[in-house]
């Protein structure tokens, strides 16, 4: 009796093994399909839409003047998403995008120094390493507040909004830098490049952002930092009970958002060819939005770069194709908004059926770096689903 039995069991492990496929297979169904690849389906319905309410919507130098919009929100919320993976949020990026752009153009208006009596002027790739610098700074104020002191992300980051938006009004009076083309004899000239070149027809601001894209799916995916990333935003205490370091990955990851922020600012201020005190407000929110309507989880854990940047697209495609069918501005205010909502409530909705699948490998998170930093510990495989 007891060999049959075990052979009992034996017999029925194959029946289970067999319908695990056979609930992933039922699971792939148009729902799901439409359900997960919302933010494409829904960039495409917009170009549908606008192609057919506009003559002028529809074409390749449209669509190229669009992606240099989108280039500044793309880069933006590249870094907003690894801050999100972290389970964080970060409220200053507006901020450092508006300060980057003023220190670039102060540096590009000449440093006097005094006691020499003498004026620099350093070039302009000088000058991109500084900004980059300064948000890498920025980022690690916010790091440290929150890894270290524990000060909730909310907090820190809306702190470190004022603090630096107030020291960019401090350095211009509220005025705004202007002409920041430079002069030949002075050796400072190409800041214009970035806003204004294009390379192969495609604007350097678009290129910039595929690839900070490229590097940034390099990093989540190929990269220890990456499975670490998201098993520390999955589950942070049970990432730090797996040897994950995971203080050094918040104050990293704020770093590196901060370093989009400053990209982000050189690229603005170039197309702008000024540098405001007040560049960049509410930019915060236009990234998040982009990367929850990409398909990321707030809660942190879930999401991938190609989300992000679809999202920022569907924002950018959507606000530009309202401005040019006349749309007011207060409409489109209202209609972005409703989108972000909407995204949240499907994002709710995904995340939710996910956890009520019956097995590990059907409750598979949105990236396979997911799968890889949860599986590698029994602690973290909890977290999973």
């Amino acid at each position: 009796m007891r060999n049959t039995g075990a052979t009992t069991v034996t017999d029925a492990s194959p029946d289970r093994s067999r319908s695990r496929p056979r609930v992933s297979a039922d699971g792939f169904s148009l729902a799901k399909l439409l359900l997960e690849g919302r933010a494409f389906f829904a960039l495409i319905a917009i170009i549908i839409v606008f192609s057919l309410l506009s003559p002028y919507y529809f074409s390749v130098g449209n669509f190229l003047t669009m992606a240099s919009h989108v280039a500044i929100f793309g880069i933006l919320a590249v870094g907003m998403l690894l801050v999100i993976l972290n389970g964080g949020i970060d409220l200053s990026v507006g901020s450092t995008l508006g300060f980057s752009g003023v220190i670039a153009g102060f540096l590009m208006q000449g440093v006097q120094l005094t006691t020499f009596g003498v004026i620099l002027y350093p070039p302009v790739w000088v000058v991109a390493v500084l900004v980059c610098v300064l948000g890498a700074l920025v980022g690690l104020v916010n790091g440290v507040l929150i890894a270290w002191l524990k000060v909730p992300a909310f907090v820190a980051t809306l702190g470190m909004l004022y603090v630096v938006r107030g020291a960019a009004l401090l350095m211009t009076n509220g005025l705004t830098y202007n002409d920041l083309g430079g002069k030949p004899e002075l050796g400072n000239t190409g800041f214009e490049w970035l806003g204004f070149n294009r390379l192969l027809d495609i604007p350097i601001g678009v290129l910039v952002m595929a690839v900070i894209a490229i590097i940034g799916s390099i990093i989540l995916n190929r990269t220890a930092f990456g499975r670490w990333l998201y098993a520390s935003g999955g589950n942070e205490r049970a990432a730090e009970l797996s040897g994950v370091p995971v203080k050094q990955v918040q104050v990293s990851v704020y770093m590196l958002s901060g370093i989009c922020a400053a990209v982000a600012g050189l690229i603005l201020s170039s197309e702008l060819t000024s540098a405001g005190p007040t560049a960049g407000t509410s930019y915060e929110l236009t990234a998040i939005a982009a990367v929850v309507i990409g398909g990321a989880a707030l809660t942190g854990g879930r999401g991938n770069i190609r989300g992000t940047l679809v999202g920022a697209f569907v924002i950018g495609f959507l606000s530009d194709g309202l401005v040019i069918i006349g749309v007011s501005a207060y409409w489109q205010t209202v209609f972005t908004g409703a989108v972000i909502v909407l995204a949240v409530l499907l994002n709710a909705i995904q995340y939710r059926r996910r956890v009520k699948l019956p097995s590990p490998a059907g409750g598979s998170p949105t990236s396979p770096q997911k799968d890889k930093a949860t599986t590698a510990d029994p602690a973290l495989e909890k977290t999973a689903g």
